[in-house]
């Protein structure tokens, strides 16, 4: 049996190739602890510090500025629970958007309970925040703002670097979850002027279970996990120096070829856009025409159930959907809702994201699958 076309990578992306030839010592010969003294911490520990320096080069900072963590949802809960929760005497206060992943959404709800007030900002029509309604949720008891890079289901890019700037006025801690910008975008701390960043391994052709956070030179931020003091105190816990050198590897490849992956993410993902239009009646792309991800297409087919369609496609194509039917009610995603798509629209989208590996040939072959099915289903 033939693979399906995998256009899924928003969702979790293969192990490239270098990166598992970069882990290969750590699963076979080199299996000592970093902060062991002996001959047989050495190599972990050397490896340790050039899979920082790889991370810190991609993210443009300082290799000290880098925190290894779990993957995305820890450094996101990091950096709202613990260095958030340590503000509250200073104030209780923590803005968000509407179209956070639930990594972000989940841990606000979490404060609430544990009495911080959350102001989940709106979105527009193509998902993005306005700056007034930063300023104007600004209150004397805001301590942080947390607005992610790059959208996950739409592609929608925020306006970071100019969130940052209100944040900085008003003295308040600026973070954002890039998982998704990773690799495709360029990404710079200090350009985009934020205090913590998070970022995940999986989304970058690294294996499951790791990812970092961003900590601004400076910052003072509490332990999050306690123990024996590893990751300079700041999180306990020995190294996964397996995935911690893919993740180095996978940050070195995506800062050396961003232009070149950029460009090709971006030329198959309109190559698919341009097949379906050409060939299907009634559909629309969701997210911002131009400030978006150069992979991620949001599709909306009218007259069409999401699950269905992917049932249709299933054994064709790996894709991921807006929204869910079931027999008593529609389920939409949070992110459908927050830019006010219509229902009728809402209940046939699906996401569709390029990658690395992606050809011309798989995305032509995508555009007959589609379309057999969306015609076969509405008839």
């Amino acid at each position: 049996m033939v693979s399906p076309i995998y256009l899924d990578y928003n969702g979790t992306t293969p192990h490239a190739p270098e990166v598992i030839e970069a882990m290969r010592p750590f699963f076979e010969t080199e299996f000592g602890n970093p902060s062991s003294s002996h001959w047989y911490g050495i190599a972990p520990k050397k490896a340790l510090i050039t899979s920082r320096r790889q991370v810190a080069t991609l993210v443009g900072c300082a290799a000290e500025n880098i925190l290894f963590t779990s993957g995305g949802t820890e450094s996101n809960n990091h950096a709202v629970k613990a260095v958030g929760g340590s503000l509250y005497a200073k104030g209780s206060h923590i803005i968000t958007s509407a179209i956070e992943h639930p990594a972000i959404l989940e841990v606000c709800r979490f404060m609430e309970n544990h009495g911080f007030k959350v102001t989940i900002l709106p979105v527009d029509e193509y998902g993005l925040v306005s700056l007034a309604d930063v300023e104007a949720a600004v209150t004397p008891q805001t301590i942080m703002i947390t607005v992610m890079h790059a959208n996950n289901e739409i592609g929608t890019i925020q306006p970071i670097s100019e969130i940052s700037a209100i944040a900085k006025k008003h003295n308040i801690l600026m973070h954002s979850d890039a998982a998704q910008s990773a690799g495709k975008i360029p990404i710079d701390c200090s350009e985009l002027g934020i205090d913590l960043l998070s970022l995940a391994g999986h989304k970058i052709y690294a294996p499951k279970g790791v990812g970092i956070l961003y900590i601004r030179q400076g910052l003072d931020v509490p332990v999050f996990c306690h123990g024996a003091g590893q990751e300079n105190g700041r999180r306990a816990g020995t190294e996964n120096i397996l995935e911690i050198v893919g993740l180095g590897k996978a940050c070195e490849i995506a800062k050396a070829n961003l232009a070149e992956n950029s460009l090709h993410m971006s030329t198959m993902r309109d190559r698919l856009e341009k097949g379906l239009q050409e060939n299907i009646d009634d559909i629309r792309f969701n997210g911002h025409p131009i400030k978006r991800l150069p992979n991620t297409c949001s599709v909306s087919f009218h007259a069409i159930e999401a699950n269905r369609l992917l049932e249709e496609i299933g054994l064709d194509i790996a894709a991921s959907a807006g929204a869910a039917c079931h027999a008593d009610h529609l389920e939409l995603s949070h992110v459908l809702e927050a830019i006010g798509l219509p229902d009728e629209w809402a209940k046939g989208t699906l996401r569709f994201s390029t990658g690395r590996f992606t050809t011309a040939d798989q995305i032509d072959r995508a555009v007959e699958v589609i379309t057999t099915a969306v015609r076969k289903l509405r008839r």
